[in-house]
């Protein structure tokens, strides 16, 4: 018999050493990250790295590129992204198949996917400028990250007023 929580073991696994500071990591091992880096998997992980490649000072050596690095996978995961909702058998279509009320969420979503899409542009722009300020950097991608978690939170919201009610018997 359990008598208390039960521990499950880590699927992440730690280096027994300190990992090195990522500014002092080749280009190829920020890419992949370190084994015991723990992250989120997917555009999730991709938006925490973009986060985290922001929030490091403007001064360190190489940082717009560690910026452009890492906002390549967010707009690759977007991408996909769009194609898994949008698409001839898309997410939306199955949504609105079993819950055809739901038509104005989903068109709010797809008409964010192109806001979100210019967001992305917006970045990648202000990031391979030189001469832009690290500040106009940082706002954009602030602002492309804000936008793309309300995306986020928005399609969950749908999915679960999609299911929730059919799981509890619509009449």
């Amino acid at each position: 018999m359990v008598t208390g929580p039960v521990q499950q073991p880590s699927v992440v696994a730690r280096p027994s050493a300190g990992p090195p500071h990522p500014a002092s990591l080749p280009i190829e091992r920020q890419r992949t990250g370190l084994p015991g880096d723990p992250r989120p998997a997917g555009l999730a992980g991709d938006l925490h790295a973009l986060a985290r490649a922001i929030a490091a000072a403007p001064t360190e050596p190489r940082w717009r590129e560690r910026v452009l690095l890492r906002l390549r996978p967010v707009g690759q995961g977007f991408s996909e992204h769009v194609q898994v909702t949008e698409g001839p058998a898309g997410l939306y279509r199955e949504l609105l198949t079993h819950a055809p009320r739901l038509h104005h969420g989903v068109r709010l979503l797809t008409r964010e996917h192109a806001a979100i899409g210019a967001a992305l542009l917006a970045v990648q722009r202000v990031a391979e400028q030189s001469d832009a300020s690290p500040d106009e950097l940082r706002h954009r991608a602030a602002y492309l990250l804000r936008t793309l978690a309300r995306h986020r939170r928005r399609g969950a919201d749908l999915l679960w007023q999609a299911y929730q009610t059919d799981l509890g018997g619509e009449t």
